[in-house]
């Protein structure tokens, strides 16, 4: 089961600065299938070097944000070398989420379980309802979340990953916050304003100060302490030289407007 017929896999429409990709395989769920994976690397392909565009939000329709891998499609082949392929590809689309330059927002509206939840958290940031729901739920199939585990323990932390990863058991949107998978919940019936309020205020900031901080966040996050600390003193040294951030600092210390972001 897909998207409706003829519609296509995944929707992109643009609201300004920000561009709204949509899960719409919404008979399966949203699993995310090799057609999917696909159209969702493509989008990202061509959004790394899309400068109208300052921030990307995935949301989905239907009844759940994503319920993971497509499982009749992992169950129609057997062999290896298909099953790694797919998640190859579909690691390395997850990787294109952390290296765009725009910060990237998943707006989740209902359940979002195994690679659906490892999505959310490889996204920046998730702004989920107070009725979404998130499990590592492979187990309960007999298959620990091996790559779901990547980001969702970089998320929460080992033993509240392990817990999910070990049960399969779902959490509430509450937890997915208080846990560090989202970061902000919202009533259901403002989601959407919500969820748009936040990626059009980050649109509006200097983009290329968003988008080196962003690379910049990410890598320390790997490092040592004190190999982070020497790199985000290398990178604010050189911000501090950046035509937008004198403008913007001039405009503190003057009490004026602030001036119009010119970095690219």
């Amino acid at each position: 089961m897909s998207a409706a017929p003829n519609e296509p896999v995944l929707l992109r429409r643009d609201d300004g600065r920000v561009a709204i990709l949509t899960l719409n395989r919404p008979r399966a769920m949203n699993a995310l299938s090799g057609e999917l994976i696909d159209a969702l690397q493509a989008e990202f392909d061509r959004l790394a070097t899309d400068r109208a565009i300052r921030c990307v939000i995935i949301e989905a329709t239907g009844r759940a944000f994503s319920t993971g891998h497509d499982l009749r499609e992992v169950a129609a082949r057997k062999d290896y070398a298909f099953h790694h392929d797919l998640l190859t590809r579909c690691s390395a689309m997850m990787l294109s989420i952390h290296r765009l330059p725009q910060p990237v927002i998943a707006k989740v509206h209902a359940m979002a379980t195994a690679a659906g939840c490892q999505m959310v958290a490889a996204c920046d940031l998730a702004v989920a309802s107070s009725e979404a729901t998130f499990a590592t739920s492979g187990i309960t199939n007999g298959l620990f979340c091996g790559t779901p585990s990547v980001t969702v323990g970089r998320n929460v932390g080992k033993k509240r990953a392990l817990d999910m990863l070990f049960t399969g058991q779902f959490i509430d949107a509450n937890t997915a916050l208080r846990d560090g998978l989202v970061s902000r919940v919202a009533a259901p019936d403002k989601l959407d304003q919500e969820t748009m309020a936040l990626a059009t205020h980050i649109a509006n900031q200097p983009p290329q100060q968003i988008a080196s901080g962003k690379a910049m966040f990410h890598k320390h996050m790997e490092m040592s302490i004190d190999q982070a600390y020497a790199l985000a003193t290398e990178f604010m040294a050189g911000a501090l030289q950046s035509e937008d951030a004198q403008a913007g600092i001039d405009a503190f210390v003057n009490k004026q407007a602030k001036p119009d972001w010119k970095g690219k």
